[in-house]
């Protein structure tokens, strides 16, 4: 019974989080996505009116984000034909350059602004110093991601501290972008831009019209042998035991060759960046014996999106409200410094690194950096509605490079162990160096291009 009043209660919640959305215009000018609303709407009934819904319900919501990440990151290379790796490189490297030096960034005013001031003065855990990069750039998927690893590392107030910075990120990022994105077109930096008000109805509401409705995807077996979508969703489920598989194995191997036959580098390692990696491998063996035309990323990316739309409201919903008031002073420090950062890249920094249509591709990266993949994408439709320029092409050139390592990619993973293991002083020097190598790297790239 749990789990039929946990699927009544989440779809109940995205239902009412989407009629809100249609039937309040603020909310449709924000942008905020159904799942955001039904999740506020879930955090006030559990907080105003604790006993009315079953503890064992609200814990089974509440576990559910950690499972939604692996079919997320499972099915982000499914049914994806990558080109040459060179002309990825060519197309995204001013991109990736942009991506690599905020998600960085984010890292050392996260090791910063612990080492120096919120350790010392606040009593904070050493963990804070991650959750800027994994709560902006990971968003609530990673976070629910990460919540073995904080649980393993005796921090379990790190998941409910990495949802609020998820969703404050997820927040400023439309409301910053869409100011933004005004401020271009009054300066005339944009001309493709298409404005709220010049929206019909139906548009503003998130609806398509009837003429208008695009495919879910395609259809690549018949139904008479397996349903296409069970069909999809199956290999979903080969690719997250594929990366357990692999994770599994790592974990061995360093138990073998420890001399105590003790897991420490992989002790509560995630388990989605490794879905990501046996996706990309099931992908490219579908390719190697010529049977990838089974597998068509239109629906993969249904299913990602059903799942991160479930994840969310799961994991707004189940915000631990006091954690977050105990530790609203290091939440507000790494909020106001992560959003400063990405505002003086967009506005000082793009122009300078991008040879054409440098405002839509900052400000792609400016969604992302605050608020996941998705509002970067959401931002980047509203600059240029009509894919006009070529920030379309670089920035998703540029996730095919970037992703696997940051933003809840394998570095995103790791540093949280490296964390634990090394101290905030070390990792600080780690993200200095690396940041100051992707900063010489775009100088370099400036340069020889001859701005």
């Amino acid at each position: 019974m749990t789990a039929i009043f946990v699927f009544c209660l989440l779809s109940i919640l995205l239902v009412l989080g989407k009629v809100l959305r249609t039937l309040i215009p603020l909310l449709q000018r924000c942008y905020l996505p159904s799942s955001v609303i039904g999740g506020f709407i879930g955090l006030l009934i559990f907080q105003c009116f604790p006993g009315l819904i079953p503890a064992d319900v609200v814990s089974a919501i509440g576990k559910l984000p950690g499972f939604m990440i692996n079919v997320v990151f499972a099915t982000l290379f499914l049914g994806v034909v990558t080109p040459p790796l060179g002309k990825v490189v060519r197309v995204a490297f001013p991109q990736l350059c942009f991506g690599q030096i905020l998600a960085w960034g984010q890292y050392v005013i996260g090791f910063a602004a612990v080492g120096f001031l919120l350790l010392p003065f606040f009593g904070v855990n050493e963990g804070f110093g991650n959750l800027l990069e994994i709560g902006f750039q990971g968003g609530h998927g990673t976070v629910s991601g990460m919540a073995e690893s904080f649980e393993s590392f005796g921090w379990e107030d790190g998941i409910a501290l990495g949802y609020t910075m998820a969703t404050a990120g997820m927040l400023l990022a439309v409301i910053l972008g869409i100011v933004l994105i005004n401020w271009a077109a009054r300066k005339g930096y944009i001309q493709n831009i298409r404005r709220f008000e010049e929206q019909d109805k139906l548009q503003q509401k998130g609806i398509y019209g009837k003429e208008e409705q695009p495919a879910a995807g395609v259809q690549t077996v018949y139904c008479d042998s397996i349903d296409s979508l069970a069909w999809h969703i199956s290999l979903v489920g080969i690719a997250i035991l594929a990366g357990f598989g692999l994770r599994y194995g790592l974990q061995e191997l360093e138990a073998a060759c420890s001399s105590d036959g003790v897991v420490t580098l992989m002790k509560g390692f995630p388990l989605f960046p490794f879905c990501m990696i046996g996706g990309l491998l099931m992908q490219k063996l579908a390719q190697r014996v010529r049977v990838h035309q089974l597998i068509d990323h239109g629906q993969m990316q249904r299913v990602s999106g059903a799942a991160l739309d479930f994840l969310v409201v799961s994991a707004m919903a189940t915000i631990k409200v006091q954690v977050v008031l105990d530790n609203w002073v290091g939440l507000l420090v790494l909020i106001v410094l992560g959003t400063l950062l990405s505002l003086f890249m967009v506005v000082v920094v793009a122009r300078r690194l991008f040879r054409e249509s440098w405002f839509e591709c900052a400000i792609a990266e400016f969604g992302q950096s605050l608020g996941v993949t998705a509002t970067g994408l959401l931002l980047l439709r509203a600059a240029d509605p009509e894919s006009k320029t070529c920030a379309t092409q670089a920035f998703g050139y540029k996730q095919l490079l970037h992703e696997p390592i940051m933003g809840g990619g394998l570095w995103t993973a790791l540093a949280l162990t490296l964390l634990y293991k090394l101290g905030w002083a070390i990792m600080l020097g780690i993200s200095t160096a690396a940041l100051l190598i992707w900063i010489a790297a775009a100088v370099i790239f400036v340069r020889r291009r001859g701005n």
